[in-house]
């Protein structure tokens, strides 16, 4: 005789305001222009957020690859941003961590081959978060899954030319 082992987790259901997140650069689902990339200028292209939460006390930005070879590449991390609308380019005023390049900064597209799409996700937190600065992707999405009021995100193509 067999025995059925269930095993029940508890779910919460997350209730945010959906961010519109655009950029003056791309269109979503748009090609990224080449100097956001590594081979430009490789500096992060300019975000717009609109419809933030009254009580969001701060942003985050993750930025992503995931149709990277391997597992999905994390480009970029930022917490702790000043409530703001407009990220601009090559500036932000938070708290980088670290990106899959081993860099504390914006790593921008470089994809092996083939066209890749990068998910630029902003949050919207209810509060500041107290994080080293060697902060990994999943330590920051542990340390704000309780804390997100706002999300949204675009999305940019990119493909290298040298491939």
């Amino acid at each position: 005789m067999h025995s059925l082992i269930t095993h029940f987790t508890e779910t919460k259901a997350v209730d945010y305001k959906v961010l519109k997140v655009s950029s003056p650069a791309f269109k979503n689902e748009g090609m990224i222009p080449a100097e956001y990339t590594c081979e430009g200028r490789n500096v992060n292209p300019p975000l717009d957020i609109l419809d933030i939460p009254k009580q969001t006390k701060c942003l985050a930005i993750i930025v992503e690859d995931p149709d990277a070879p391997i597992r999905p590449w994390t480009h970029w991390l930022v917490w702790n941003i000043p409530i703001t609308h407009h990220i601009k380019e090559n500036r932000v005023n938070g708290i980088e961590g670290i990106n899959d390049f081993q860099e504390y900064t914006y790593g921008g597209p470089c994809p092996p081959s083939g066209t890749h799409r990068y998910f630029f996700k902003v949050y919207a937190l209810d509060e500041q978060l107290e994080l080293p600065r060697n902060t990994s992707k999943i330590q920051l999405e542990k340390a704000m899954s309780a804390h997100i009021i706002g999300f949204g995100e675009t999305i940019g193509l990119y493909h290298k030319k040298n491939t």
